[in-house]
């Protein structure tokens, strides 16, 4: 189906898509008996051969790669595809994780095999908002902010949908809404979000995936929101969803989270009335088992017939855009000779290298091999394949860990010392040896080295879904910001020998490594990093490329966050938060220097939506030695002056607090690639809604006055500004 298109004739023709394949639905339905529709609306849905409906399983995985259905081509975590700011890329990724959906569902469906996993309704991505670095989740998302989760779940959406006759795959936006952990009851959890918050934070996201990226599904969250169930919200799926936004796809439940509504939740009874409330207010589809009891809930008069034909129709129509009830589609050429192909895997060994961080350097990075004859490499994530996948993952047929990509780049032109060091987070690697039984072999690789690369951090076994994890710790959220006990020590003994350290971080989430800050020479966040992260990690390390990625999170000191289960936006993200950040939004560091200059600002267009179209250009040279990629990021200063109250607008001022208004937001980005010696233009068209104030209520107004737009390398804050040397140029805008 056509997706995004802007072009009259192209909606035309989308519109003209979607009343056919309605109509398709429409006319299959009518044909059923309501026990047949009754049964169509569970996840596993059985066939009905005498209309020629094949069983089909709904639920199917593609975050960052196909998951869960063999193998594919495995992209960094969704995390890691964030910090490159690219929405080309994240788009491109997109339509290599819908190709091999297509083709292993092609493959599969010949030889009679529908299981779960090898379908073409993909539950991705995931839109929600990392507001905690302590949630285990915030991996499969697109970090802290609102814009950048937006325009980056666009482009995903659009390249996993695609623009043909038919759609290619439907995409899913998940988990609507506020839903940002703990992980650790969830299930009974609610969720209080002010309507501010809601309208500024949580939803934009959701709501651009809808409007601008025509989603074919959304599914509900787990938890409650201000005391209503996410997946059966008459507020979220009725009023705002359907309502407000015009949604005309299905959705579907968070799995088994339809049984959370009597057995912990509490809202119902039992589980006929849970069936009924999530029908009743517009959950089309059920990933779990209650759903068994929609004939009770009809004999009972708590739902209709028409109401759950009405649900089996946007089911169908979604299975009819798919091409299921055509005899061909412009996808059936597709196989297995499209799955994890040289091109695709280069795109993901470049989305590795253009996810990777670079958090400080010395001056020691990148390696020079004249200096160094003998290379250390210590850490249980160093010979990792886990690491590179992080959670949601598909099965890469070649996989490059961190040291095996050291040694291949190295090339023997140094010799490579090893050791695990200790384990991920147990005392002890060997199960009969005394606590700490690696840290001598540690220490004594580090003496023999002249540089040492310690790669520690996390994996999904730690740090994850509930349930879908191993953890220790907190049903797969974190306790604190700090690695391992084991990883510190281990990081303590190498740092006495007094050897030059490069620190490589592997994790889905941010870390507090102050303490190893102090000492660490280098800093790379290189995420759970993909199929070939451990060899973009070397060619970063070794200067054969430039790190050019930046954090789409904000790196927080341990205990200087709002309790966890706070979800007001006081004092999270970059843009309200109090104090200093280790790491800001945002920020990230290149071996080139880029200055910015001649900032111009086009007319300022407003428009009767409370929309703004404007547009900045700024000259960016790079007057280093190295060709790379420079992410130009523009803030716009959201706080909140008495110029803004002037005339007309007096009457918004008691429903604004002054001091619940982000510092800046960001509201535009592109990334760029300038050679050496080499400057250019950049121009972006700012986010139509930047200049936008929210009130209290959750009113979003346009109020006149002046605003300051921040250009350049990272956020305007004064710690980004320290780290890298560099102010943003600044300019003003009024809205008059």
């Amino acid at each position: 189906m056509l997706k995004g298109l802007e072009k009259e004739k192209d909606m035309t023709k989308f519109i003209e898509l979607k009343d056919k394949y309605r109509k398709q639905a429409e006319e299959l339905v009518s044909k059923m008996t309501i026990e047949e529709v009754a049964s169509q609306l569970k996840y596993d849905a059985p066939s009905i051969e005498r209309l020629g409906v094949d069983y089909y399983n709904w639920w199917n995985e593609g975050l960052h790669g196909l998951a869960r259905g063999g193998t594919a081509t495995v992209f960094p975590q969704a995390i890691g595809l964030a910090s490159m700011f690219d929405e080309k890329m994240l788009f491109d990724i997109a339509e290599v994780i819908s190709t091999e959906a297509r083709a292993k569902y092609n493959e599969s469906t010949r030889l009679g095999d529908h299981d779960i996993y090898k379908g073409i309704t993909l539950w991705s991505p995931n839109i929600n908002i990392f507001r905690d670095p302590r949630w285990g989740r915030g991996q499969e998302t697109y970090g802290e902010d609102p814009y950048l989760t937006s325009e980056l779940g666009l482009a995903f959406i659009n390249g996993l949908q695609g623009d043909g006759e038919h759609m290619k795959v439907a995409a899913c936006a998940k988990h609507f809404a506020v839903h940002s952990g703990p992980e650790q009851g969830r299930h009974e959890f609610d969720a209080i979000a002010t309507p501010k918050d809601l309208e500024e934070t949580y939803l934009p996201a959701f709501e651009v995936a809808v409007k601008e990226g025509n989603v074919e599904t959304v599914m509900g969250a787990y938890n409650r929101m201000n005391g209503e169930p996410c997946c059966g919200s008459e507020y979220l799926l009725a009023k705002t969803l359907r309502g407000k936004w015009g949604f005309d796809g299905h959705v579907v439940s968070d799995c088994w989270a339809i049984r959370d509504f009597h057995e912990n939740h509490m809202v119902t009874k039992t589980a006929t009335e849970s069936a009924a409330l999530a029908l009743n207010n517009g959950c089309d589809l059920n990933c779990g088992c209650v759903y068994l009891q929609l004939l009770n809930a009809l004999e009972e008069g708590l739902i209709t017939e028409e109401q759950l034909r009405e649900s089996a129709i946007r089911l169908f129509t979604t299975r009819a855009k798919l091409g299921m009830f055509d005899k061909k589609t412009e996808y059936d050429e597709l196989g297995l000779f499209d799955v994890e192909t040289e091109d695709s895997k280069d795109l993901s060994y470049l989305a590795s290298v253009n996810s990777q961080v670079l958090l400080k350097n010395d001056g020691i990075l990148p390696l020079n091999l004249e200096k160094y004859d003998t290379i250390g490499v210590i850490g249980p994530t160093a010979s990792s394949v886990d690491v590179l996948y992080g959670n949601y993952n598909g099965t890469a047929s070649e996989t490059v860990t961190n040291i095996e990509g050291i040694r291949r780049v190295v090339d023997g032109e140094a010799r490579i010392l090893y050791s695990e060091g200790s384990h991920l987070y147990r005392d002890r690697v060997q199960f009969l040896g005394q606590p700490g039984d690696r840290l001598s072999e540690a220490v004594a690789v580090a003496k023999k080295s002249d540089v040492v690369i310690m790669c520690l951090g996390l994996d999904a076994s730690i740090e994850g879904e509930e349930g879908d994890t191993g953890n220790a710790f907190a049903a797969g959220d974190k306790l604190n910001l700090y690695l391992p006990e084991c990883q510190r020590e281990l990081y303590e003994k190498v740092a006495e020998v007094g050897k030059p350290i490069v620190l490589v971080i592997n994790t889905g989430s941010a870390m507090d490594v102050s303490n190893e800050a102090k000492s660490a020479n280098a800093i790379i966040q290189s995420w759970y990093s993909g199929a070939f992260g451990g060899l973009a990690l070397a060619d970063v390390i070794f200067g054969n490329v430039s790190p050019s990625g930046k954090l789409p999170v904000t790196v927080s000191y341990d205990g200087t966050l709002p309790e966890f289960t706070n979800y007001s936006m006081k004092g999270r993200t970059y843009r309200y938060l109090k104090g200093e950040a280790l790491y800001p939004f945002g920020y990230g560091l290149s071996y080139a220097d880029f200055k910015y200059d001649n900032l111009k600002v086009s007319d300022v267009i407003e428009r009767d939506d409370l929309s703004v179209d404007i547009s900045v250009s700024v000259n960016v040279a790079n007057d280093g030695d190295y060709d790379a990629d420079e992410i130009v990021e523009v803030y716009i200063n959201n706080n909140i002056d008495e110029k803004v109250y002037n005339g007309k607008n007096d009457d918004y001022t008691s429903n604004i607090d002054v001091d619940n208004q982000p510092k800046y937001s960001l509201c535009g980005f592109k990334r760029v690639s300038i050679d050496a010696g080499e400057s250019k233009n950049v121009e972006l068209k700012l986010s139509k809604k930047a200049f936008t104030t929210v009130l209290e209520n959750g009113e979003r107004v346009l109020l006149k006055g002046k605003y300051k737009l921040y250009v350049g390398t990272s956020q305007p804050d004064e710690r980004s500004v320290k780290l890298t040397g560099k102010k943003p140029l600044e300019v003003e805008v009024e809205i008059s």
